[in-house]
């Protein structure tokens, strides 16, 4: 009778663990292969929280896919200044962007200033795009509950182009492998953290129309929402040629 009571339990604790634990990589395989459109063009309001003070933008974002990961990015701020930020996206070097100021004068960022804050927002120019796979390394930290999600928690450290966050944390939900929540760590110092929101499937494509970056501090944060969007315009590629900005 005892060894039939040992045999039930280990039978229980077989089929509730999993045989073949998912590792770090494998999890974000899963979160790279979701779908994706191949453009998307938005409109989206910027609150900036400051000191007590709330700054309100408004711009018009469009992007597109190309081959071998290269993407493309260009954001136009319609109120309250006319700003553009233009975004080549790479795999395994430094994005190029370039700013048009409201004055016209274009200026590229350095890859030295990837650090610094967009349009005094608590987003940095590194923020802003897309990232591949392949330029990070991942590892499994374990299970982790964000944004009321049930969620895996992997570690992400970037090894390919500069190098602005020591590290990620990365919350994969387990339900469909959308990252619902980013730490981002400057120097292995906790330094701010995204939140994704009010995610809905729009075209088969998971969406948060809702985001919020918040300092750790808890002395700022940036809400990012979306008030339209299309996936799958046809987009031109002079969109997104340099020479658009002006």
């Amino acid at each position: 009778m005892k060894l039939r009571f040992l045999l039930a339990i280990l039978l229980v604790l077989l089929l509730s663990t999993p045989l073949f634990a998912l590792t770090g990589r494998e999890i974000m395989e899963r979160n790279d292969a979701l779908p994706e459109a191949d453009t998307a063009v938005s409109s989206v309001l910027m609150l900036i929280h400051k000191g007590g003070r709330v700054t309100e933008k408004e711009f018009e974002s469009s992007s597109k896919k190309y081959p071998d990961s290269e993407d493309r990015l260009l954001i136009s701020f319609t109120r309250p200044t006319r700003i553009k930020l233009l975004t080549h996206a790479y795999k395994g070097r430094d994005d190029d962007q370039w700013l048009r100021l409201s004055s016209g004068k274009i200026k590229r960022i350095a890859s030295s200033d990837k650090g610094k804050p967009f349009v005094n927002s608590h987003l940095y120019y590194e923020d802003i795009g897309s990232r591949d796979i392949d330029d990070y390394t991942y590892t499994l930290l374990g299970e982790a509950q964000a944004v009321g999600d049930d969620c895996y928690a992997v570690e992400a450290v970037k090894v390919a182009g500069e190098k602005v966050y020591s590290k990620l944390t990365l919350y994969v939900r387990k339900s469909d492998y959308f990252i619902v929540r980013i730490d981002f760590y400057e120097g292995n110092e906790f330094h701010k953290y995204l939140e994704n929101h009010d995610i809905r499937t729009v075209d088969g494509i998971l969406t948060p129309f809702a985001s919020t970056m918040t300092l750790a501090d808890g002395k700022g944060h940036t809400e990012l929402k979306i008030l339209e969007l299309e996936y799958n315009r046809d987009l031109s590629d002079s969109t997104f040629n340099k020479e658009a900005l002006r």
